[in-house]
């Protein structure tokens, strides 16, 4: 890849806020080598989780990715099985909670992902690393 990496290229392929380059997690999202964060960027040596306890603060990006993943499925439940009834209760329940927990590995990649790149304001990009 040349020239200036897009920031959205970054958040999409979960590389490293400071050189765009790096990856963040090891491993796949779904699989049997499951992700983990890394400490730092191989790339540029950025430390990834910048102060301990950290990514606490994606609870709350994962949160609301979750509301809205819920309300995605509720939707999508109300096309297959019709309006919410009684008798469609336990099929909206299990669509929403079997569309949440498909998801799970999603909401825990890019929570993490979008609080480093969108809500960390001490990680700058540095263009450099693109040269």
């Amino acid at each position: 890849m040349s020239g200036k990496t897009s920031k959205l290229y970054a958040i999409v392929h979960a590389k490293c806020a400071h050189c765009r380059r790096g990856d963040i997690f090891t491993g796949s999202m779904y699989g049997w080598n499951i992700q983990h964060t890394k400490e730092v960027c191989g790339h540029c040596g950025q430390r990834v989780e910048i102060e301990p306890g950290y990514f606490y603060a994606a609870m709350y990006v994962s949160y609301a990715m979750n509301v809205l993943e819920m309300l995605m499925t509720t939707f999508l439940a109300y096309l297959l099985v019709g309006p919410l009834e009684d008798n469609t209760f336990w099929h909206y329940l299990l669509i929403i909670f079997g569309g949440c927990l498909i998801l799970y590995p999603v909401n825990y990649k890019y929570s993490r992902v979008i609080l480093l790149h969108v809500l960390s304001p001490n990680i700058k990009y540095k263009a450099w690393y693109d040269q």
